[in-house]
């Protein structure tokens, strides 16, 4: 973790502003031989932020789909920012690949060797955004906190 955390965002809710408070729990570049490595460390933040059983099972499950994607089609390394933002988890990945649109969203076949990442992703956590970068992709999947 270490260094200044990051500033609290700030929302519109009509009525006025509503403060969120952003705090970093996770910050780690990976590459293909950490992927283990970092998946028991989001899991260990995970855990320690409150969120356990299926949920957090889940949760780590998702990130993990998504960590594997940008090793596998974004450039074989990236960057994950885990932090607790209000009564939820959030995670970003962000890949350095060719910086082509989002892929689909999709449930492969059963004989199709790859392809479900994005949707366990998408089924796991309760939001998934792709967000196409010129250098790459930002992938960022939500959890509520009990």
């Amino acid at each position: 973790m270490g260094g200044a955390e990051p500033p609290a965002e700030i929302s519109s809710t009509g009525a006025g502003y509503t403060r969120h408070e952003s705090s970093s729990l996770l910050s780690r570049r990976f590459t293909a031989a950490t992927i283990t490595e970092l998946r028991h460390a989001v899991a260990a933040h995970v855990e320690a932020a409150g969120l356990t059983g299926d949920p957090a099972e889940g949760f780590v499950l998702a990130v993990h789909e998504l960590v594997t994607n940008a090793v596998r089609h974004g450039g074989g390394t990236g960057h994950l920012h885990l932090r607790r933002q209000g009564d939820e988890l959030r995670c970003d990945v962000v890949d350095h690949g060719p910086g082509a649109d989002p892929p689909s969203i999709r449930r492969a076949g059963g004989t199709e060797a790859g392809g479900r990442g994005l949707w366990l992703a998408d089924h796991l956590a309760d939001s998934l955004i792709l967000r196409r970068r010129p250098d790459g992709l930002t992938a960022t999947v939500t959890i509520a906190l009990p």
